[in-house]
């Protein structure tokens, strides 16, 4: 028998989904591990969600009146719900609606009909990623706008990387990465939009970096940087180039969708194998310096050091 206290220590687990037999498959397979709560519309999981906090919310695409993706918009909106994870499990299985609900916010998007490994996997690994975020944010690393590691967290970070690639004698890369003409866009459109635009960078900040090793941080202001471990210089440019483009791509809509505004990026790139005889200053000032080569040489684009 389950106690009272063993509950408490469950996470929690919100699932939206109109369809009966959904409901039922998903709270078989996910009860024994987790608290469960079910909505059957699109209304009633934004209450819930509201109400009860949970951890990760299972949020299926087609449903009668609030359909998926006005929900995921709505809950990215409030500021109680922004910072839950979704997970979109839907019958829709299309490049176009998948590409939707990331730009929206979702963290993972499983295709019907689904198998219960997988399902039950990718959850574990979202839940594990928010236990490792909440150890963070305790510790005081997270940048509270866009939810990247912050300036001390970078600066923890890049120091263990250098002495451990010393030892090692593998390659760092690091990049520093300023969004262009961003007091014009401030200006422009406002702080609170401002705001937004750098919480949508941070996002295909995060998407670029696959690898537990790497980081991206906000290091102040519109200033970013991604540090990548055991990277040689063309794995770097390629990573960097890759960010580049998807920032001039992104469309971010203002916060009453009458405007579509957009930004571009500039990037400083370097990478070496250091040595004791190099300081880690040094390799900072070589990115910082490529990052001012980018942006005297016309921005929107990656320099690195020959």
């Amino acid at each position: 028998m389950e106690t009272k206290d063993t509950k408490i220590t469950k996470d929690r687990i919100l699932i939206i989904d109109d369809e009966k037999t959904n409901l039922m498959a998903l709270n078989t397979m996910l009860a024994q591990d987790y608290t469960i709560f079910i909505a059957k519309s699109g209304q009633e999981g934004l209450s819930r969600a509201d109400a009860d906090k949970p951890d990760l919310i299972l949020l299926d695409i087609l449903m009668p009146g609030m359909d998926g993706f006005e929900v995921l918009r709505t809950l990215k909106a409030q500021e109680d719900t922004m910072s839950i994870p979704v997970i979109i499990i839907s019958a829709l299985d299309n490049e176009n609606d998948e590409e939707q609900g990331f730009m929206l916010g979702a963290v993972d998007y499983i295709v019907k009909p689904f198998k219960n490994t997988i399902v039950k996997a990718r959850i574990k690994t979202q839940i594990q990623i928010l236990h490792q975020i909440r150890m963070i944010e305790r510790m005081g690393m997270i940048d509270g706008l866009t939810d990247i590691a912050n300036r001390r967290c970078f600066d923890d970070r890049i120091a263990l990387e250098w002495w451990r690639a010393i030892r090692k004698q593998q390659p760092l890369s690091f990049m520093m990465m300023d969004v262009d003409h961003f007091k014009a866009y401030n200006d422009t459109y406002g702080h609170p939009q401002g705001d937004i635009l750098l919480k949508t960078i941070a996002k295909i900040f995060t998407s670029a970096v696959m690898r537990s090793a790497d980081l991206a941080a906000r290091i102040g202001g519109e200033e970013f940087g991604i540090l990548l471990p055991e990277t040689e210089l063309a794995v770097a440019l390629q990573i960097a180039e890759k960010i580049r483009s998807q920032v001039e791509s992104a469309r971010i809509p203002t916060a009453d969708g009458k405007i579509i505004t957009a930004i571009t990026l500039s990037i400083g790139v370097v990478s070496l194998i250091p040595t004791k005889a190099l300081c880690l200053e040094e390799f900072i000032a070589k990115a910082d310096k490529n990052l001012y080569t980018a942006k005297k040489t016309g921005r929107n684009r990656v320099c690195w050091e020959s």
